[in-house]
């Protein structure tokens, strides 16, 4: 196992593509032989570094590599996957033939046979857009920005806790098809996060920035100079110790403009997931799975206002969802889920779509790793830019509402249809400007009516690609990285409440 784990380093190290096709091409024809209608196989190195400090401390440093293979095998009808780290010529081929023999297996327990849509045997090299590789920057270098952050926020009166966070990964990855598809594809993804807590008299409060899951995107080292960590550290301090004597939140039915990253997450659990068409078929209904936006509905359902555009698109440059093609070889697309107010589209495989008629993929298949069977995950899921101007024109134009902004809390039912939200901080807007700081905000709703309450967006001066680094999804769960495009934007009446204590 250790020599054939130094070959496969040597051959993605020294960019070997042919050498590493080569070794694919070992397993595809394995299971071939067994009796495989189909077999896609990928191998994939990974580089990941994790920093994460609290006040003047460093609390984690996780530095991992990670390289090996999985296998897919379409046979008797049914779907089979085997992974392995040893890249042995012998490893592969009784890789491949055990997928194959689970193909069969799972075959024989379907009623009907698993069906492709057509998609072309890509040849193709993809690289994300970077400028700094994040892996050849100090060490030192990151830790002293964390704790410089850090230093600063732990200046400010009231506050009882600092963190901060940096994140790193790079993925090479080659992927082979029986059908002749040969994708060699590199993958560098960044985040960063720092957080002020403030606490007193039994309360606490939170602010962060970027946002409260850190910003992610397709990018080197070069995302942590663009945002700026340093500037906003005095910042989100000096709210989090104001929130503790804001006052609370008001209850009613507030018209309300909700700010781009929250936005981001509302995307995310109220498109996105019940957008999954494996879910809508109830194929996977685990981590609150199903949906909602079952197969009737589509073309039908009043999803949301004539101004409400949501699209999957992987070709977003540098959003954390994109892709060149994903884990099954079906090349990068923009599709509608939701055009002009109206349900569109699903995420959908190659399989999926065959089953409600599609004639091509969505393009949505996607594994946490090569140790990981792809299944359907969202990609970049983006509220299209509206007409509206600036925040400051949304703001203007609202006589009497609320400001939020920046993820608290969540929940949402199993069919993605009632969900809660709170966020960290909220603000009055009395005619038409900004008004007092407000603590503990939330908001309620069901996905359709909330949708349909969306009466002005913001342009695209104020759109943000978010990143979601750790959405969750089957069993066994696996993690993935997903994108959130959106301007800010003003839903008419919403359902306001007060979160509970803590968030």
């Amino acid at each position: 196992m250790e020599a054939s784990s130094t070959l496969t380093a040597n051959i993605l190290d020294s960019l070997h593509a042919p050498l590493t096709f080569q070794l694919l091409s070992i397993a595809l024809e394995a299971a071939r032989s067994a009796g495989a209608t189909y077999c896609d196989a990928r191998i994939l190195k990974r580089q990941s570094q994790f920093i994460q400090t609290k006040n003047d401390k460093l609390l984690a440093l996780n530095q991992e590599e990670s390289t090996g293979v999985g296998i897919r095998v379409l046979a008797n009808g049914g779907w089979g996957f085997c992974a392995t780290q040893n890249l042995s010529e012998k490893s592969l081929s009784r890789c491949a033939q055990q997928a194959t023999a689970i193909a069969r297996a799972s075959g024989s327990c379907r009623r009907e046979a698993i069906k492709l849509v057509p998609e072309p045997a890509w040849r193709a090299t993809w690289t994300s857009p970077h400028l700094i590789d994040p892996f050849t920057v100090e060490l030192d270098t990151k830790l002293d920005l964390l704790l410089s952050c850090a230093e600063t926020i732990l200046k400010v009166p009231g506050i009882t806790l600092a963190q901060g966070m940096l994140h790193f990964i790079k993925d090479r990855q080659f992927f082979a098809s029986s059908e002749g598809a040969q994708i060699e594809q590199l993958s560098i993804r960044s985040g960063c996060l720092i957080e002020a807590t403030a606490a007193a008299d039994g309360d606490q409060q939170r602010c962060s920035y970027p946002c409260s899951f850190g910003q992610y995107e397709q990018s080197g080292y070069e995302i942590v100079e663009k945002w700026n960590l340093p500037a906003h550290a005095e910042e989100i301090a000096r709210r989090a110790v104001a929130l503790l004597s804001a006052p609370t939140c008001p209850r009613g039915e507030i018209d309300t403009i909700i700010g781009a990253s929250q936005l981001g997450l509302q995307i995310h659990e109220s498109m996105g997931h019940p957008s999954e068409l494996d879910r809508a078929l109830g194929q996977e209904i685990n981590f609150a799975g199903a949906s909602f936006l079952t197969p009737d509905k589509l073309g039908k359902l009043r999803y949301g206002s004539k101004l409400v555009n949501l699209v999957a698109d992987a070709t977003a440059s540098g959003a954390l969802g994109s892709f060149g093609f994903d884990d099954e070889g079906v090349q990068a697309q923009c599709t509608y889920l939701v055009k002009d107010g109206v349900f569109k589209g699903y995420l959908s495989s190659r399989d999926t779509a065959a089953l409600v008629g599609l004639r091509r993929s969505g393009g949505a298949m996607r594994a946490e790793s090569w140790n990981y069977a792809p299944i359907i995950r969202m990609t970049n899921i983006s509220l299209v830019p509206g007409e509206a101007g600036s925040l400051e024109d949304l703001i203007a134009d609202t006589k009497d509402g609320l400001y939020m902004e920046t993820n608290k809390s969540w929940s949402i039912d199993s069919m993605r249809y009632n969900f809660q939200f709170s966020t960290e901080a909220a603000w009055e807007i009395k005619n038409g400007k900004l008004g007092r700081l407000l603590k503990n905000p939330s908001y309620s709703g069901i996905t359709p009516d909330f949708w349909n309450s969306c009466d002005a967006i913001a342009g695209r001066s104020h759109y943000t690609e978010w990143g979601t680094p750790n959405c969750g999804k089957g069993q066994p769960m696996q993690t993935m990285w997903t994108g959130h495009g959106a301007s800010p934007a003003r839903f008419r009446k919403l359902s306001v409440g007060i979160a509970q204590a803590g968030g």
